[in-house]
């Protein structure tokens, strides 16, 4: 057969773009058969990524078509036949700058996977190497990166510097927009008097933050419950689902303000089921004031001890008989849940009491002197005569 002597042979040199299709897989190198060309190429394994790898079947395989970069030319018996050392990381290195530029001016998100974990962070194979700071994987700290090889992580440039190779990438950066975007959705969405659930997320000594949608939300420690919260770790704990309502919305300073108290039945509501008149309840005193005792028998509930009701025995202020954190029992006189109101007394729970004895508290025996009146009286009649 007569080789067509029209057909265009091409002799490339060092800096020339070649492409070709992997023929041959070694452990340190990579033989390549390049298209219109009696010239043979070899990528060593240091051109083939530009990440580390322990051996060239990490990078290729026979069959890929690849376009390489060429790094140096070994003459061969005729100027055509020489060997081409190339660089495939060379070619991916310039479109991966390219890329990048791009990226980093538009923000623009995209994925990676995580190739290596290295002291300080991620290294991830964008064309060249490009690193993940530990602040920079996660809003939150992470201890372990273990489980990161492998995986894949949408992530944004957030530095550039082609001079000194340096490409540095953040997956934080991406989370924290995309929490940005919830957020502004929540302040579209939610409304205050809305009733939702939510995941509490963290205590503090002043409430609690609840997520409810992708933005947290602060439950004040007097909306946690109907009764007195010393501390909010008292009624929820992280991780808890509650129902909230939304009490207002500030876009302007980034807030929700919620009510765990307003989304639960009021306390006195069906009251009047819970109550009948002359029952004996148990309750703590919790405010004395001139006119009588408050006494809490239900969380939120109070009822009224009239003064005249304290005792049966006359009173002029309820400090005489009572102080505030007493426990103590009474009766049910009224109950009228419409104007939260309850009658109690503590008298009728008393025995009574004689004239005398009740008498008896306004006067003080006087003290013995050893005469009789009748005498004392004899003697000064006896001095006036």
């Amino acid at each position: 057969m007569v080789e067509d002597m029209n057909v265009e042979v091409n002799v490339y040199k060092v800096g020339d773009l070649v492409r070709g299709k992997v023929v041959k897989v070694e452990d340190k190198q990579v033989l390549v058969d390049i298209e219109g060309s009696k010239q043979s190429g070899l990528i060593p394994i240091s051109e083939l990524s530009s990440l580390h790898i322990e051996k060239t079947s990490d990078a290729v395989s026979v069959g890929d078509e690849i376009t390489a970069k060429v790094k140096k030319v070994e003459e061969g018996e005729n100027e055509d036949e020489g060997l081409l050392i190339l660089s495939k990381k060379a070619v991916d290195a310039d479109r991966a700058w390219e890329e990048l530029e791009k990226k980093f001016e538009s923000g623009e998100a995209f994925d990676v996977v995580v190739k290596d974990i290295v002291k300080g962070g991620l290294v991830a194979d964008v064309g060249v190497r490009g690193f993940i700071p530990a602040s920079f994987v996660e809003t939150h700290f992470v201890e372990d990166f273990s489980d990161y090889k492998g995986r894949t992580l949408k992530v944004k440039v957030v530095e550039l510097d082609r001079e000194k190779n340096r490409v540095i990438l953040s997956h934080r950066a991406v989370l924290e927009q995309e929490q940005e975007e919830k957020r502004k959705q929540a302040f579209q969405n939610i409304k205050a008097g809305q009733v939702l659930e939510g995941t509490v997320r963290r205590i503090a000594d002043f409430g609690v933050f609840v997520d409810i949608g992708g933005f947290d939300g602060l439950v004040h420690i007097s909306q946690l419950s109907h009764a007195r919260v010393a501390h909010p770790s008292e009624v929820v704990q992280e991780g808890e689902t509650v129902k909230v309502k939304v009490l207002s919305v500030s876009e302007e300073s980034g807030r929700i303000s919620l009510s765990i108290k307003e989304a639960l039945p009021g306390p006195w509501e069906g009251i009047s089921e819970k109550l009948a008149l002359g029952d004996v309840v148990t309750g703590k005193v919790k405010r004395l004031v001139p006119f009588g005792a408050f006494v809490e028998i239900f969380p939120g509930v109070e009822g009224l001890v009239h003064i005249s009701q304290i005792s049966n025995k006359h009173i002029g202020t309820p400090h005489e008989v009572l102080k505030e954190g007493d426990e103590v029992k009474a009766k049910v006189l009224e109950v009228n849940e419409a104007d939260r109101r309850i009658s109690l007394s503590m008298r009728e729970l008393m025995g009574e009491t004689s004239v005398e004895e009740d008498y008896s508290q306004y006067t003080k025996p006087a003290e013995s002197t050893g005469f009789q009146l009748g005498e004392v009286i004899g003697e000064q009649l006896k001095k006036l005569k």
